[in-house]
């Protein structure tokens, strides 16, 4: 744990940006701020301008912001023009000078501004949290999109894998990000902090998380993990109070029972995959018994298909399990993937459907959102490969014959309809 914390700590070092003295006001108008900052070449003049701009705009308002937003998409939008005319120069003259310039012409500037913004203490984190609002404001004017897709190439860059360091957080981890664990757990809600002791405090409970060097006190992403005999059916078990520890020496499976992203700037920017199968290998080597690695997870779209579809709401245990495999097996997004959000995650990962269960999330939001029914999805690290690629190539959904059995035939059936 210590030697963990110790190379984040050494990695947050080697990232942090210095703030240069006599910073500039960030009285200009944000746009002024941005001009400057492109035309200027010298580094330390560039860190107090980006400081000044990421200043102005930690201070804007709505009506600002959106106004920056538009500035970024209008003047520091590629130039079409430009763009043609280096096109056809590299399709007359294959050299490397005129392949340089078309890229340079099919690179917008915003792409750039971003950069040096980047320069300043703590504008990661700046840029990361402008996205957020940035996401909103697209939703009313769908032409920022196009400011949108310059944020994720950049930020899938910024927050590749190689740049994140898994860190395990036990109760001995800072008071200031356990509390950032109860604000961000997005799965089994943390009720207080005697509930976050009894999921990270335990010899048979695990969480580990992702950082990055320039946010080294905010996970990026983590994930809860019980270390129990046999795959559990229900949460209320793993989450209750009164429960036995069980040693990890005894335990023969590993559940994940919450994973939950930190970050909504970084929508879209996907860290899971790499998560997961890190911890495996990380338990994998503490604990060489463990023979068997899923999830306990929710069905956060069922109730909606199930309205949207008009199919009534069943009653019984097992016409729940039978509409929650009809749900996981056959209701399709536009696209061709499966319409739960939680299946395309872990099918994309290579895991299978195992398990399905009712009465399994007896909380309200688990009542509301999948009438109490929770997925097992395995990850064999045997078939994780094959699972993945037979999903990535056609979208089909691999699950057990047990879940395949409780999809059957019926007058309303519907197979592969896309909603």
């Amino acid at each position: 744990m210590g030697r963990s914390w110790a190379l984040g700590d050494l990695l947050s070092t080697l990232f942090e940006r210095r703030a240069p003295t006599g910073a500039a006001s960030g009285d200009a108008p944000l746009p002024d701020l941005c001009r400057a900052l492109m035309s200027g070449r010298g580094e330390v003049s560039g860190m107090k301008l980006a400081a000044a701009a990421l200043s102005r705009w930690r201070a804007a308002d709505a009506a600002e912001r959106l106004a920056f937003f538009r500035f970024l998409a209008d003047e520091m939008d590629v130039d079409p023009v430009a763009l043609g005319e280096a096109a056809r120069a590299y399709e007359g003259s294959r050299d490397t000078a005129h392949l340089t310039a078309l890229l340079t012409a099919a690179e917008p500037p915003r792409q750039e501004l971003l950069r040096r913004l980047n320069q300043a203490p703590g504008g990661t984190a700046d840029l990361v949290a402008m996205r957020v609002a940035l996401m909103k404001a697209a939703e009313e004017e769908p032409g920022l999109g196009r400011v949108d897709l310059d944020f994720r190439h950049l930020f899938a860059s910024w927050f590749n894998r190689g740049f994140l360091v898994l860190r395990r957080i036990d109760w001995d981890s800072p008071a200031a990000l356990l509390e950032r664990l109860i604000a961000y757990e997005a799965v089994h809600e943390i009720q207080s902090w005697d509930d976050l002791r009894r999921r990270v405090a335990p010899k048979d409970r695990r969480c580990f998380a992702f950082f990055h060097p320039a946010l080294p006190d905010d996970p990026l992403i983590f994930v809860q993990v019980a270390l129990t005999r046999g795959i559990p059916g229900a949460i209320g078990p793993i989450l209750s109070k009164d429960r036995e520890p069980l040693p990890p020496a005894e335990a023969d499976t590993a559940i994940f029972y919450s994973i939950s992203n930190c970050q909504a700037g970084l929508r879209g920017i996907s860290f899971g995959n790499s998560l997961i199968k890190q911890v495996v290998e990380v338990l994998g080597a503490e604990l060489p018994q463990l023979s068997t690695f899923a999830t306990l997870s929710p069905i956060p779209g069922l109730v909606r298909w199930l309205d949207d579809t008009g199919i009534a709401h069943p009653v019984g245990p097992a016409e729940v399990r039978a509409l929650a495999a009809r749900y996981l097996l056959e209701a399709k997004a536009r696209d061709g993937q499966p319409r739960d959000p939680v299946a395309r995650f872990h099918l994309d990962n290579g895991a299978e459907v195992h398990a399905i269960h009712a009465d399994a999330d007896l909380s309200p939001r688990g009542q509301s959102q999948s009438l109490g029914a929770m997925v097992n999805y395995r990850y064999d690290p045997a078939r994780v490969e094959d699972n993945h690629e037979t999903y990535a190539t056609a979208y089909h959904v691999v699950a057990t014959r047990e879940v395949k059995a409780l999809v059957t035939p019926g007058a309303d059936r519907a197979r592969g309809t896309r909603d």
